[in-house]
């Protein structure tokens, strides 16, 4: 009888280098093994090697909850090695993966929408000097909605060419995070551009998995209304006063999706239904796909800030269960 082929594939275990990493919510989606909202996320074969923020409180969250050192500082700096004794471990020569949600304050519709005349709009540029050095099979960059609109559309395509320049075949597609099954109305753009050099076909995005049925704020956070403030890891809530009209001086409705959870809320996220008091940051974290056992450092503001810039877990798993499939059906092993 002839010997059988083993496809050893599924057993590869894929490396990442992330940046912009914040607390970690694309991280931990890539990795997986985590229970949020009631359902089991299987782990993923990715090992993150390498990973960057310059967010001291957001390096702090990331690494005690996903165990993974991480690299605190400027990452322009750390890609001129401006202090290479300083920052441990370094940056790897290569990856199979390289993420990132480079900061979208500059292209966000709720911003000044400064673009590329922000030194944060040009940050994505260090993302691409990573491709350029660690030459993965794929990379995945996450951002706003308004990146597809700032300069009439030309920032997304000036990125797409710097992308493309390194000779990946570059894609975007817009997602809504609730047809993947999280309760929030937060609509996100994934870039992702794979390798031409090692002849890869063209990757298909990930399709919605809730068909058409959102999860409403009564079934996510239902059960921590009547809890005591701290009664929870993470769940105080700011006592910002009520000003009519202005950002976050809403309630919520336990019918719907939540609100999208920001970062720069200065105190203001959203009331509870109950018009007793605001959003705790396990709500928050919660309303973003969080495990409750993710836990945020060092203090609620920080927290508040930290969830809202962060990729919600759960749609991250998605996407990294369609990356994975894909390297697994293309990339050849050694």
């Amino acid at each position: 009888m002839p010997k059988q082929k083993i496809d050893n594939k599924k057993d590869k275990t894929y490396s990442v280098v992330s940046l912009f990493a914040g607390c970690g919510g694309l991280d931990l989606g890539f990795v997986g093994d985590f229970n949020s909202l009631n359902k089991k996320f299987d782990k993923r074969n990715f090992n993150v090697v390498w990973a960057n923020d310059i967010d001291k409180n957001a390096c702090l969250t990331f690494e005690k909850n996903l165990k993974t050192p991480i690299v605190c500082g400027d990452i322009t700096k750390i890609l001129q090695n401006a202090y290479p004794d300083l920052l441990s471990p370094k940056m790897p020569e290569t990856a199979d993966v390289v993420v990132g949600g480079f900061p979208c304050q500059s292209f966000s519709l709720a911003g000044l929408r400064k673009g590329f005349n922000d030194r944060r709009g040009v940050l994505y540029q260090s993302m691409v000097e990573t491709v350029r050095r660690l030459k993965p099979a794929i990379f995945i960059a996450e951002n706003v909605k308004g990146l597809l609109s700032v300069d009439n559309g030309e920032a997304i395509e000036i990125i797409k060419k710097d992308f493309a320049a390194l000779d990946y075949d570059v894609d975007y597609r817009l997602f809504h995070v609730a047809d993947f099954g999280v309760p929030e109305n937060r609509e996100r753009v994934i870039i992702i551009g794979t390798d031409n050099k090692r002849k890869l076909p063209k990757f298909n995005f990930p399709e919605a998995t809730t068909a058409g049925k959102r999860m409403p704020l009564s079934e996510a956070i239902g059960d921590l209304e009547d809890i005591k403030e701290g009664g929870v890891e993470n769940h105080f809530w700011s006592k910002a006063k009520f000003f009519a009209g202005t950002q976050g001086n809403s309630f919520v409705n336990k019918d719907k999706i939540g609100p999208t959870m920001r970062a720069e809320h200065h105190g203001n996220i959203e009331f509870h239904w109950n018009k007793k008091r605001r959003l705790s940051a396990r709500e928050a974290a919660r309303i973003q796909s969080f495990p409750d056992d993710f836990i945020f450092y060092p203090s609620t503001s920080s927290a508040y800030k930290q969830i809202g810039n962060a990729v919600p877990p759960v749609f991250a798993w998605h996407i990294a269960k369609e990356v994975e499939n894909y390297l697994n059906k293309n990339l050849q092993l050694n």
